[in-house]
């Protein structure tokens, strides 16, 4: 039997100590808003944080993570979706598709958390994720706005919603 911390709640289960991490929070959990997008750590689409820390967690074995540390998935960074980074997303309609959409938000989430205001190269290097639908200047954007409190004229793009406001 195996304890882990995630979202605040502990979860006690029974898997093989080379499970990645990923198997376990959709399957063990049930937390699917995690994905499974490469199986190899480039993608990004499994990103959960760990400590604070954005982690692969499609290649991170379930013995490498101790009990006493602190996974925060898609579902808990908030679950009412407030946080700001969720909200940037929403209001400038970053996603297509959605599928890389959970692991995009959990990096920025951490990036925004380590630099509140970062530069075009801090974005760069924290955003790794692969989005297959091109979505990013979106992206960049809605990491501008969240770090901005929300601005979302300040992140340089105009979008015009099908309700005809403008973001």
């Amino acid at each position: 039997m195996a304890t882990l911390n995630v979202n605040g709640k502990p979860y006690t289960f029974e898997a093989e100590p080379d499970t990645p991490l990923l198997w376990v929070l959709r399957e063990q959990v049930g937390l699917t808003g995690t994905k499974y997008g490469c199986g190899v750590a480039q993608c990004g689409a499994c990103t959960v944080h760990i400590d604070g820390v954005p982690t692969r967690s499609c290649v991170r074995p379930l013995s490498t993570v101790q009990a006493t540390e602190k996974i925060v998935t898609i579902e808990g960074l908030s679950p009412s979706g407030s946080h700001p980074v969720q909200k940037a997303w929403v209001a400038l309609d970053v996603p297509q598709c959605g599928f890389c959409q959970s692991g995009m938000i959990m990096a920025a989430a951490a990036l925004l958390n380590d630099k509140p205001n970062p530069t075009d190269a801090d974005i760069d290097a924290a955003m790794t994720n692969i989005c297959r639908c091109g979505t990013y200047n979106r992206i960049r954007a809605a990491i501008k706005a969240a770090a901005k409190g929300g601005d979302t004229k300040s992140a340089g793009l105009s979008i015009q919603h099908t309700d005809g406001s403008v973001a």
